[in-house]
C-alpha cells in the first residue's frame, strides 16, 4: 500500500515554514502493540512550530526526515494491539499522513455516537481541554470578575472565554478584525471586544475594563501582555498558555517590559501545557460534552482539505487567517 506522508526537511529557524516535503512510501508490517490507521482529520496547531525547533521543550523536536507530528482522528484498519480492534476510532498522535502504522501508546478510543470525529480535535480535544483547564484550574474566575482572553476567537481562547462566562465573570475578548470581533459579541455573547488590528490596545483595555483586570488568559504574549500588566488588579491571575506573537523568532523572544508589576501587584502568573493535565482528561471531556449538548459552549472549526495544503494551513495560524479551530480534512 502506497501512502502519502508529510516529513520535515530541517529545523524551523523562525524565518520560514518551508521545511516540509511530501513523500510516498509503503507501510511497514505491523509489530506487536501497533495499529494500522486511516487518518480522517488532522489538527493544525501553533505548537507545530515549536515541535520543529531544535530547542528544549516539553516534547522532543521532530527530527529532519521524520513524519511531521500531529494530533489526529483515525479509523483502525488492522491491529496488533490488545487495546484496539479493527473498526475502532481513535485519537492521539498520528503523524501527517493519510494512512500509517502507529504505536498504541498515546491513543485513546473515541465514540462517534457522542460527537463527530472532528469534535475530538476541537472542543472535545486537546485545544478544548487546554482552554478548560487553563481557565478553571489556574485562572479560577469568580462571578463579577473581569476576565480578558487574547486570541479569543481561536481554538483555545474561545473555549477559555466561554468557560469564564459560565463561571459568571465579565469576559472581554481580544481578536483581529471586525469579523472575529463580531463573532465574539454576537455568537459567543462576550461582554466586550478589542480589535488588536485596529484598536490602540492600552486605550481599549481601559475602555473595556474600567475596573481593571482580574484574570488574563494569554495566548499571544508580547505587546498585548505588556498592556494587560498596566491594567491588572492586585492579586490578579495570568494564565500563560502561549505566545504566538513571538513564535516567528525564537532566538529573540522578549519578556514584558513592566514585569515588576508581578511583584508590586502580588500577581499569580503560571504557564502550563496539557502534559500537566492528561490524567484529568475525562473531567474536561464530560464538562465540555455536556456544555456542547446544552448549547452553553459553541465549537467553531475552520476546515482545510487535502494533505497537499498542510503547509499553507500551518501558515494560516500565524497570520490570523483561520476563524476557529483549524483542521485539515484528509482526502483519499
Amino acid at each position: 500500500m502506497q501512502v502519502t506522508q508529510v516529513r520535515t526537511t530541517g529545523f524551523h529557524d523562525g524565518s520560514t515554514d518551508h521545511i516540509f516535503k511530501t513523500t510516498h512510501t509503503a507501510l511497514p508490517a505491523l509489530k506487536p502493540g501497533e495499529v494500522k490507521i486511516c487518518t480522517d482529520w488532522i489538527s493544525i496547531d501553533p505548537a507545530m512550530r515549536g515541535w520543529t525547533t531544535n530547542k528544549p521543550s516539553y516534547m522532543p523536536p521532530v527530527q529532519p526526515g521524520e513524519i511531521m507530528r500531529c494530533f489526529g482522528v483515525a479509523e483502525v484498519l488492522e491491529s496488533q494491539s490488545k487495546h484496539f480492534a479493527q473498526g475502532d476510532w481513535v485519537t492521539g498522535f498520528m503523524g501527517v499522513q493519510d494512512y500509517g502504522v502507529v504505536s498504541q501508546n498515546g491513543l485513546r478510543k473515541v465514540d462517534l455516537n457522542l460527537a463527530e470525529a472532528k469534535d475530538y480535535l476541537a472542543g472535545l480535544g486537546m485545544t478544548g481541554f487546554t482552554g478548560y483547564f487553563g481557565m478553571t484550574d489556574i485562572g479560577q474566575p469568580q462571578a463579577g470578575e473581569t476576565v480578558v482572553v487574547s486570541a479569543a476567537s481561536g481554538a483555545v481562547g474561545s473555549i477559555a472565554a466561554q468557560v469564564a462566562k459560565l463561571a459568571g465573570a465579565r469576559v472581554i475578548g481580544i481578536a483581529g478584525g471586525p469579523e472575529k470581533c463580531a463573532y465574539l459579541l454576537d455568537t459567543l455573547k462576550l461582554d466586550g471586544v478589542i480589535d488588536y488590528k485596529n484598536d490602540h490596545m492600552p486605550s481599549a483595555l481601559k475602555r473595556e475594563c474600567p475596573k481593571g483586570i482580574d484574570v488574563y488568559f494569554d495566548n499571544v504574549g508580547g505587546a498585548t501582555l505588556d498592556a494587560v500588566l498596566a491594567c491588572i488588579n492586585y492579586q490578579g491571575r495570568i494564565v500563560v498558555c502561549g505566545a504566538v506573537s513571538q513564535y516567528a523568532d525564537f532566538a529573540n523572544v522578549s519578556g514584558p517590559a513592566n514585569f515588576m508589576t508581578v511583584v508590586t501587584h502580588s500577581l499569580k502568573i503560571q504557564g502550563f501545557t496539557m502534559k500537566d493535565y492528561m490524567h484529568r482528561v475525562p473531567e474536561a471531556f464530560s464538562y465540555l460534552l455536556k456544555a456542547k449538548q446544552t448549547g452553553d459552549i459553541i465549537f467553531r472549526e475552520h476546515i482545510v482539505a487535502g494533505l497537499e495544503n498542510f503547509q499553507s494551513a500551518l501558515e494560516m495560524i500565524f497570520t490570523g487567517k483561520n476563524h476557529g479551530k483549524l483542521l485539515l480534512k484528509v482526502e483519499k
